[in-house]
């Protein structure tokens, strides 16, 4: 059987504050979170405000290519 393509994608979400800055010099390290989403619904980038505990803020993450 051919497998099809799925719908639901596991994406990496990225901060971008820290990767523009070069992430602060007390902490090392870059926020990343795992999440899904819908290729059909979707098909643009996300961008979702999450916490980024290097910033100690809550900033906007980026898909990420794997």
């Amino acid at each position: 059987m051919a497998k099809s393509k799925d719908v639901r994608v596991a994406v990496i979400l990225e901060c971008t504050s820290c990767v523009r800055n070069g992430v602060n010099k007390v902490s090392t390290g870059i926020s990343r979170y795992i999440t899904q989403k819908n290729r059909h619904n979707t098909p643009n980038p996300l961008e979702l405000k999450k916490f980024c505990p290097y910033c100690y803020k809550h900033t906007i993450h980026g898909e990420i290519k794997k």
